[in-house]
């Protein structure tokens, strides 16, 4: 028997901002908790926020996920808010607000087709290296030959830098350092081209101790979310113009490292460990890649990035000009199935997984 059933007259909106933000949006993390809050305001609020609880039928909200499909609403987007209103409600039902949680009864709608993803080779990432300032292109290197994410990159203090490998133990998150997007520490490998970069950035650096970020921002701190963005619009941006790339992401060229690994006959599971993946994820995007290079002839990550940047060592395949031609000794070729793809990736510094400030009530 529920006792307390009466107590579903009480709105979505009510429940929310009384019951639910007060005792559970406040576990998330603070990336979380803005992520649902978007979701909310934009999807559910102006349309479930004032129906009570207990009228929040499945046939209602079933009529609610197309109407928002058919406003213009991303499936993505609208799948994301089914699952939070889907949450909420399970809340609710534990609360004894319903008798049921309406919400699992929904079938969501299907998912769009993801793009397979193609890497940049290394060709092409060290024509964005050479159109970027020296900090710039560093930090394109290590997203592209050592995998960060974004926010990984940005949280590097050089004392993560070692001798072989780079310790990833911190993300920037909305503008302040947070563990990393899966709460997982890892060593990466550090390929002797990025270890060279590094190395002449900490020399124009001005030799800084160890403590300090190897991209500070202006203020010596961590990057804010609108630095960041700033630095995509402005600086990243007008790199991809200049060295004529069609489009990428900062977020994107980490699949380049991914590749890099698969060129060399690394495992599934290595990869996976390097990117910070579970191993069935990796396999997922990257498959179609592993297929794409069986029985081919194997490249190491290392002479790859090097034959990228020498331009009368750069495969046949990537000329380097009209009438340009190689007396490099002769190198597995880079497939040319994996590069320069069109990549989406949200403002923030890292896509969003399920990522609610906890709402206050207006009253």
């Amino acid at each position: 028997m529920i006792a307390s059933l009466d107590a579903g007259r009480e709105t979505l909106n009510s429940f929310v901002t009384e019951t639910w933000a007060p005792s559970h949006a406040v576990t998330v993390s603070a990336k979380t908790r803005k992520h649902y809050s978007s979701l909310y305001d934009f999807h559910i609020a102006p349309y479930l926020g004032e129906v009570p609880l207990q009228k929040l039928r499945p046939e209602l909200i079933a009529r609610w996920q197309a109407d928002r499909l058919a406003a213009g609403g991303g499936r993505v987007s609208v799948a994301q808010a089914l699952t939070l209103l889907g949450n909420i409600l399970q809340r609710a039902l534990e609360a004894e607000r319903i008798a049921t949680n309406p919400a699992r009864l929904v079938r969501k709608a299907r998912a769009p087709r993801r793009t397979e993803i193609r890497p940049l080779a290394p060709v092409t990432v060290e024509q964005l290296r050479a159109a970027s300032a020296t900090r710039d292109a560093t930090l394109i290197s290590v997203l592209a030959y050592a995998g960060l994410r974004p926010s990984e990159a940005l949280a590097l203090r050089w004392e993560d830098v070692r001798d072989r490998t780079i310790l990833v133990q911190r993300a920037i998150v909305l503008g302040g350092e947070d563990d990393t997007k899966t709460t997982q520490h890892r060593t990466v490998r550090l390929l002797a081209p990025l270890k060279l970069d590094l190395t002449e950035w900490l020399l124009a650096s001005g030799r800084p101790d160890s403590e300090t970020l190897v991209f500070p921002g202006h203020d010596g701190g961590p990057w804010t979310v609108a630095a960041y963005a700033s630095w995509r619009r402005r600086a990243f941006n007008r790199a991809l113009a200049q060295a004529s790339i069609a489009h990428t992401t900062p977020y994107a060229l980490r699949h380049s490292f991914a590749s890099l690994l698969l060129h060399e006959g690394r495992s599934v599971i290595y990869v996976a460990r390097q990117l910070g993946h579970d191993a069935r994820l990796t396999l997922t995007r990257y498959g179609h890649v592993v297929d794409e290079l069986e029985d081919s002839p194997r490249l190491d990550a290392e002479e790859a990035i090097r034959r990228a940047r020498v331009p009368h060592d750069v495969p046949s395949q990537f000329p380097t000009g009209p009438g340009t031609t190689s007396t490099s000794p002769a190198v597995p070729a880079w497939n040319p199935q994996v590069q320069d793809f069109p990549a989406m990736e949200p403002a923030g510094l890292e896509p969003a997984t399920s990522c609610l400030q906890s709402r206050r009530s207006t009253s």
